[in-house]
C-alpha cells in the first residue's frame, strides 16, 4: 500500500506539471504566463524605441519620427521594463500581463498599451 500511494504522488506531480495543466487556463497556465512576459519584457523593453521612431515616422512623417517618436520611444521603453519589472515580481497574483501586446516581437506594427 505505501508503494501505491509513492506512486500516486508520482503520478500526481506529473500530471500537474504536464503541458496541458500548465498551458490551460488555470492558475499554473496564468502565473506562468505572467512570468515569462514580464522577463521577456523587462530584457526587451529597450526595443520600444525604435519601434516608435518607425511607426510614428510611418504615421506621421520622418521629422515628426525622428523627435516624437522618440520621446514616446523612451516612455515606452521605460514603462515596458518598469511593467515587465512588476510582472515578473507579483507573478504569483495570476492575471493577464500589464502590457498589451504582451511581447514586444509580437504585432510589432502596433502602438504598445498599458
Amino acid at each position: 500500500m505505501k508503494g501505491f500511494a509513492k506512486l500516486s504522488l508520482v503520478v500526481s506531480f506529473f500530471l500537474l506539471f504536464s503541458s496541458q495543466a500548465v498551458a490551460s487556463d488555470s492558475y499554473f497556465g496564468n502565473a506562468s504566463e505572467k512570468f515569462v512576459s514580464g522577463i521577456a519584457n523587462a530584457a526587451t523593453g529597450f526595443i520600444e524605441l525604435p519601434k516608435n521612431i518607425i511607426l510614428t515616422s510611418k504615421n506621421e512623417g520622418p521629422l515628426y519620427g525622428v523627435t516624437i517618436g522618440t520621446a514616446m520611444g523612451i516612455m515606452h521603453s521605460i514603462g515596458r521594463t518598469l511593467v515587465g519589472v512588476l510582472d515578473a515580481a507579483t507573478f504569483f497574483i495570476p492575471t493577464k500581463p500589464s502590457v498589451n501586446p504582451p511581447f514586444i516581437w509580437q504585432d510589432f506594427s502596433r502602438e504598445t498599451t498599458y
